[in-house]
């Protein structure tokens, strides 16, 4: 087996749109996770990739990619389905992907799932990433459960040679591997 390469972490957000906004769960405390992890990310030379949806608007003020930043447009849940961005991964030397955004048991679940397949080590921030508000009468999970559920989920996944991590924002450290 060829040797790992040096570890480089990228940091993703998904669909963190303002057209998405009043449908988020907690969308103040979600982006202000991100918006931290995005300062620390760019004063540690880590590429941050937003993700948006087709038709979704512009993203959030505060998660708006820098100059240095890349961006990619998306047309279903899985940010990697015919679009560029295994490619522009590979062309910043990605091995880790810090995945974040909304909503979780969709893009982000389909996102970091397809990650792991593609051979990227993962870390799924537990507090950067959010679902939809609900109904009152629904068969989905309510929207904290259902962020527990895929923070947990994680925790425990098992993926050959693959690093999986779930971490609070806060505890992100983009020189660790």
């Amino acid at each position: 087996m060829p040797p790992r390469p040096p570890h480089r972490p990228a940091l993703l957000v998904i669909d963190m749109q303002a057209a998405l906004v009043p449908i988020m769960h907690r969308p103040g405390p979600t982006v202000g996770a991100i918006a931290g992890l995005c300062s620390r990310a760019r004063a540690a030379g880590v590429p941050v990739v937003t993700v948006s949806q087709r038709g979704g608007g512009p993203v959030v003020p505060e998660l708006a990619p820098g100059e240095e930043a890349s961006a990619v447009e998306k047309s279903t849940a899985d940010a990697f389905l015919r679009t560029p961005l295994d490619t522009v991964l590979r062309d910043l030397g990605a091995t880790e992907l810090l995945v974040t955004g909304f909503a979780t048991e969709n893009c982000v679940e389909t996102t970091a799932r397809q990650a792991l397949s593609r051979g990227y080590d993962l870390v799924l921030v537990a507090d950067g990433h959010t679902t939809s508000v609900r109904p009152d009468t629904t068969d989905f999970a309510p929207p904290d459960q259902s962020i527990a559920h895929h923070n947990e989920i994680y925790r425990h996944i098992d993926f050959p040679d693959r690093s999986v991590r779930v971490l609070p924002a806060a505890a992100v450290d983009f020189s660790a591997p």
